[in-house]
């Protein structure tokens, strides 16, 4: 299990790597374009590494491991939850589903972004998503702009986008199989992996959230900013549960660690996602995120019953 609890930190086998060169040294944020290129070419069995990767951890005794342990935030009520607290944060709103239509660029350096996890057309997982939904459904409004995507992937320009693109988004939106295809990539790519690892890193639903909402916010990659370099640094610092550690103390050194990255990125940003909301939640000592919760993003309360 700790073996292959380090995989996703290796070079050579993560199918979330980012190369050494990937890394944004100017605060914009991560670029995530090959991590995802990584990915999609595990997809189609294109890159042996990623491969490799994928044959480890389907016949590792890790998935013997997670199969007898409790669902935690994959549990159909708990996963509604997650989407909410991340909502808080990326939307400032408990009403995740509403956030299928939203696309913005934030000024970034990573385009558009969009969706209900804010998939980015500059990372990959924007482009990946309409390429995968376009073979199931070639009609849809979105087609017609794949050789744009195609073309600014990697960068932050709007050539070929502006101005259809982001109506075309929201009107697409609205159909149920193209909002079913979101879901499915945002498991894919950010909560699926999230959680399985936190499983076998010994954590309980709020460690679960902490590393899910990290996922989001710092990209799957594996520079000393980004999710797997995070954790990777995190264990140097104090042992896992699974490494006979206390969960309180990891979860401490993994916060304090992520709030050093986000500063990092981006000097002066509000922290609160994490100072009062998952550190208030960790302080009260509710590690498996039981309801009620209240906590405050950007200055506002929230609160599920």
């Amino acid at each position: 299990m700790l073996l292959f609890a380090a995989v996703p930190v290796l070079a050579t086998a993560s199918v979330y790597v980012l190369a050494p060169g990937d890394t944004d040294a100017s605060g914009a944020g991560p670029d995530l374009s090959a991590a995802y290129r990584a990915q999609a070419a595990e997809e189609t069995e294109d890159a042996e590494g990623a491969k490799d990767w994928a044959e480890q951890a389907g016949s590792s005794a890790s998935y013997k491991v997670l199969g007898s342990l409790p669902p935690g935030l994959a549990a159909p009520g708990r996963k509604d939850l997650a989407q909410q607290l991340v909502a808080s944060a990326e939307n400032s709103t408990l009403d995740w589903r509403s956030a299928y239509a939203y696309i913005e660029d934030i000024g970034d350096g990573q385009g558009y972004t969009a969706g209900v996890i804010g998939f980015c057309t500059g990372t990959h997982d924007l482009l990946t998503l309409v390429e995968g939904y376009t073979k199931a459904h070639p009609d849809n409004g979105l087609a017609r702009y794949l050789p744009a995507l195609r073309a600014v992937d990697g960068t932050d320009s709007h050539e070929g986008l502006d101005p259809g693109f982001p109506a075309a988004w929201r009107a697409e939106a609205e159909v149920p199989a193209f909002r079913a295809a979101q879901d499915t990539a945002r498991d894919r790519v950010y909560f699926d992996p999230a959680v399985r690892l936190a499983k076998l890193d010994g954590l309980g639903a709020l460690g679960q959230f902490v590393y899910y909402d990290a996922m989001v916010f710092h990209g799957p990659g594996t520079d000393p900013t980004s999710f797997y370099g995070l954790r990777e640094r995190a264990l140097e610092k104090a042992a896992s549960p699974t490494g006979g550690g206390s969960e309180r103390t990891y979860l401490n050194a993994f916060l304090d660690l992520r709030e050093a990255a986000m500063r990092t990125r981006h000097p002066g940003i509000d922290t609160t996602r994490v100072d009062t909301a998952q550190r208030r939640f960790l302080n009260d000592g509710n590690l498996e995120l039981r309801t009620p919760l209240e906590w405050q993003v950007y200055g506002e309360t929230f609160k599920v019953p």
